[in-house]
């Protein structure tokens, strides 16, 4: 009860300071939206299944799931190794706001938090002609919360696997000057020009189609399935169908920022089992997203969609004018673990 006891504690601390800076943030800018995200109501506690021993099912779900390790028996350590058992769950690991106000923290009971001084611009801008058609485009940033929850809840005492971290804000794209422009995005993703083109852009209706029936194509890391290009990594979205789109691709790229920087790294398979591993190349099949805000998902196979899944029916409604722009969404991640 320990680790709660400091968890609680410091949220607590983190609640108080942003109610007495509130007042003065509110008024620099846009009204912010949100609510703190309840553990209890607010989480699809479903989205933790499939669990699996070795390539068997123990605990099987609705959900897709991506391929586990086959022997239920794993080793890790040098120079003598120890037996353990692979078991392969998703994990409630990370919290993101995404949102077009500057230091808007939505999953902090919508408050905002402002420096001072003019940095970081967001925005929805649109229709206007492109192509012959009417298109709208946005400009999301994105917060990054450490949020083991199941660490925190102590759902299974000392339980190795689960990321052992204690709140924080780890990311804000508002300081970040990569995310504020394609130029210089470019330094981290040159890659992305070759991609640029219709031949390329065509193939991710197939990614589309498989991350909605089942699992994102992992081999077209370019492509975000029905929400668009995964370049650039950042924060600019130059067709905005809605909210719900174009805020989940913001998201899908910032995942993938994190991973080209090393921030975030690879934790399933059988690469997996003894310890994280670098991914540049983010794999999108390690990941869900969950909304928490406005309207948490909760229920249904799509409660915790894969990358580049299809928004409709499953996200209608859930963003709304007004109180319901700015965006929360809880990343569950595949876990591959050896359990010594």
């Amino acid at each position: 009860m320990m680790h709660s006891a400091r968890w609680a504690l410091r949220l607590l601390l983190t609640m108080i300071a942003a109610f007495i800076l509130a007042p003065s943030a509110q008024a620099a800018g846009p009204t912010c939206h949100g609510k703190f995200v309840n553990p209890i109501t607010d989480v699809c506690w479903s989205c933790l299944f499939p669990l699996s021993v070795g390539g068997l099912k123990i605990w099987p779900s609705g959900r897709p799931d991506t391929a586990n390790p086959a022997s239920p028996i794993c080793a890790c350590g040098s120079p003598i190794p120890r037996i353990g058992i692979s078991v392969g769950f998703w994990e409630p690991a990370r919290l993101a706001d995404v949102t077009m106000k500057p230091w808007c923290f939505p999953n902090l009971g919508g408050i905002r938090i402002a420096p001072g001084f003019d940095i970081g611009q967001g925005y929805l801008a649109g229709p206007s002609m492109v192509g012959g058609r009417s298109q709208s485009t946005a400009k999301w940033h994105v917060h990054w919360y450490v949020y083991p929850l199941l660490y925190w809840m102590e759902i299974l005492t000392d339980f190795v696997c689960f990321e052992q971290a204690s709140f924080d804000i780890a990311y804000m794209t508002e300081i970040d000057p990569l995310w504020q422009d394609d130029s210089l995005t470019a330094l981290i993703n040159p890659e992305a020009i070759v991609f640029a083109n219709p031949i390329a852009q065509v193939a991710c209706a197939g990614d589309c189609i498989a991350g909605t029936a089942h699992l994102p194509l992992d081999p077209l890391f370019w492509c975000a399935g029905c929400q668009g290009s995964m370049y650039p990594l950042n924060g600019n979205v130059p067709s905005s169908i809605g909210h719900v789109q174009s805020s989940r691709l913001a998201l899908s790229r910032f995942a993938y920022k994190m991973h080209r920087e090393a921030l975030a790294w690879g934790t399933m398979g059988s690469a997996g089992l003894c310890k994280k591993y670098l991914m540049p190349i983010m794999r999108k099949q390690q990941y869900r997203f969950q909304m928490v805000n406005p309207i948490p998902t909760v229920s249904g196979r799509f409660a915790c969609s894969a990358i580049g899944a299809s928004t409709m029916p499953p996200d209608a409604g859930r963003a709304y004018p007004a109180g319901g722009e700015d965006m929360g969404y809880l990343v569950w991640r595949k876990r591959n673990c050896c359990v010594l």
